[in-house]
C-alpha cells in the first residue's frame, strides 16, 4: 500500500524561529528555499518514498497558524519524553502528554512557537 499522506504545510509567522524550533525539538536540520509562490519555505528532511512538509512563511488568506483544523503527526523517535521536553525549551507548550494507542504506539500534541497545533508520534 502507498503513503496517503504525500506532503504538508506548516505555517509559520517567523521562518527563523520555527526553523530553529523544528531543529531544537527533532533534532533534524531544515533546508530554507524559495518557493514558486514566492514565499520562504524551510524543508523538512525527504527522500523517494517517503511523506514530508515543510513549514511556509506565508500570510492570510492563502495560510493562517491554527490550533484548529487538521494535525500532522510528526515522527517522535523511540521515546516521546524526549521531544517533549524539548519542545518547551524550544519555546513551544506540549498541551496532551505520550499516551498509549494501543498496539499503534504512542502519540503527543503541543502548540509551536508559532500557534501551531502539531502532533508526535511513536511506534513504543
Amino acid at each position: 500500500m502507498e503513503n496517503t499522506i504525500v506532503w504538508f504545510d506548516i505555517p509559520v509567522k517567523d521562518l527563523k524561529r520555527a526553523k530553529s524550533f523544528y531543529q531544537t525539538v527533532l533534532k533534524i536540520e531544515l533546508q530554507e528555499m524559495e518557493g514558486p509562490d514566492g514565499n520562504k519555505r524551510a524543508f523538512f528532511p525527504f527522500g523517494p518514498g517517503v511523506a514530508s512538509g515543510c513549514l511556509v512563511e506565508a500570510h492570510a488568506p492563502l495560510y493562517e497558524v491554527s490550533v484548529k483544523g487538521p494535525v500532522i503527526y510528526l515522527n517522535g523517535g523511540k521515546d516521546l519524553s524526549e521531544p517533549l521536553a524539548r519542545v518547551v525549551e524550544a519555546g513551544g507548550k506540549v498541551t496532551m502528554e505520550k499516551f498509549s494507542i494501543g498496539e499503534f504506539g504512542r502519540i503527543a500534541r503541543f502548540i509551536d512557537t508559532e500557534g501551531n497545533q502539531i502532533a508526535l508520534h511513536s511506534p513504543n
